[in-house]
């Protein structure tokens, strides 16, 4: 199992729990993708899996943004299943400006966090990530995406 040294691991769940406290986080743990995962759980898998690989690879991040921009990478806050929803454009184009602005109503994001948030489905949205804490979070989104999504499918076969 993937671990993160232990100041980090108490660090990371020190913010997750400030998130959760200020937020509307919560919830996400009632809407679903990639099979049966929740948006709170894929979204706490994508914040864990960017520490890992940034501090795997001893990448110099902000990890105050890597943290929160990942957790919230997916706070649109709606079931995109639902086909009487508001939203008519596809789901995949269309939720990072949806998280975005969520996150900016309940918190003051930095630069890095906005670009985490917005770019994290490159290349689905044109303009690639500024930053590499961006690119950190793109990238450990589609790793769990992927695993979330194979896990499912194993379930369904067994």
């Amino acid at each position: 199992m993937k671990r993160l040294s232990v100041e980090r691991e108490h660090f990371f769940w020190n913010e997750i729990n400030e998130i959760c406290a200020k937020s509307r986080m919560e919830k996400s743990k009632q809407f679903y993708q990639h099979g049966m995962t929740s948006v709170y759980s894929h979204s706490l898998n994508v914040a864990y899996e960017s520490c890992y690989l940034a501090e795997k690879f001893h990448l110099q991040v902000d990890y105050d943004a890597l943290i929160r921009g990942a957790f919230l990478h997916d706070y649109f806050l709606y079931d995109w299943h639902d086909k009487g929803h508001k939203h008519k454009r596809p789901h995949g184009f269309y939720h990072p400006g949806v998280a975005l602005q969520n996150a900016m109503e309940d918190f003051s994001l930095s630069k890095i966090e906005k670009d985490i948030i917005k770019k994290h489905m490159f290349p689905l949205t044109v303009a690639p990530p500024a930053c590499l804490e961006a690119w950190v979070v793109c990238l450990a989104d589609k790793v769990c995406s992927t695993r979330e999504t194979m896990q499912r499918r194993k379930e369904a076969v067994l």
